[in-house]
């Protein structure tokens, strides 16, 4: 007996459930991440269409688009029917989320000044990575974002911060205080000697020229540590 595996394609879809037509239909946010992904990916191949296609990128990032950005460049490219060029466009739309978060920021003029706002803007960033960075948020007097900096990328359990960089940048960006932000990919967001030992190296530096060091947040999976709070925290639902 012959058995033929079919793959529905685009045009075999009722026209307003195509991802494209569907979206113009009822707007972008009645579409599914794998609907977006699809009209990001634009076609299909001769065996797969690319709803398939964009289904199967987002199984393998189990439903979740923090582990889709987290994803490595390379291993998008390897995924079927996706390869380079379109790989490359995830890459860019996924950046693009990422800065309209800090643009919204910016635009808004809002004060990042507590730890549910640091961790609330650099959670897109840190979440899911397997080795720790550490960024500096620059602020105002008044506590409002001026921008942020990675300042050092190290190994699963630790990463070196340079006092001395980070005094030359905030006073780069005339900032008049700074927020340590790091994460820890083991997803216990507690300190430990040498990050307590770091952070309190950098209070030193800057306070030689009168920045202030408003605090250190360390960031894991779902949860967040304060310096100046000492304690641990997570977003209202």
């Amino acid at each position: 007996m012959n058995v033929f595996v079919y793959a529905m394609r685009i045009k075999d879809l009722c026209p307003d459930e195509r991802p494209r037509e569907k979206m113009r239909l009822r707007g972008a946010k009645a579409l599914s991440n794998a609907e977006l992904l699809a009209i990001l990916l634009g076609s299909g191949t001769g065996e797969k269409s690319v709803t398939d296609i964009a289904q199967e990128l987002m199984v393998r990032a189990d439903g979740r688009l923090s582990l889709l950005d987290a994803m490595p460049l390379e291993r998008l490219v390897a995924q079927p029917g996706v390869g380079e060029v379109r790989a490359a466009t995830i890459v860019a739309a996924l950046e693009l989320g990422r800065r309209m978060v800090e643009e919204s920021v910016l635009l808004q003029g809002r004060s990042v000044g507590s730890p549910e706002a640091v961790f609330r803007l650099m959670l897109p960033t840190l979440k899911n990575l397997d080795h720790e960075q550490c960024w500096a948020v620059f602020l105002n007097k008044n506590n409002i974002f001026l921008g942020k900096e990675m300042l050092t990328s190290g190994s699963l359990e630790k990463t070196v911060i340079d006092p001395a960089r980070i005094l030359r940048r905030a006073i780069e960006k005339q900032s008049s205080s700074i927020i340590l932000v790091h994460n820890h990919p083991s997803g216990d967001p507690f300190p430990s000697p040498a990050d307590i030992r770091q952070t309190n190296q950098v209070k030193k530096a800057l306070d030689t020229v009168g920045i202030s060091l408003l605090d250190h947040v360390i960031v894991s999976a779902d949860r967040f540590y304060s310096f100046s709070e000492e304690r641990t925290g997570t977003l209202a639902p």
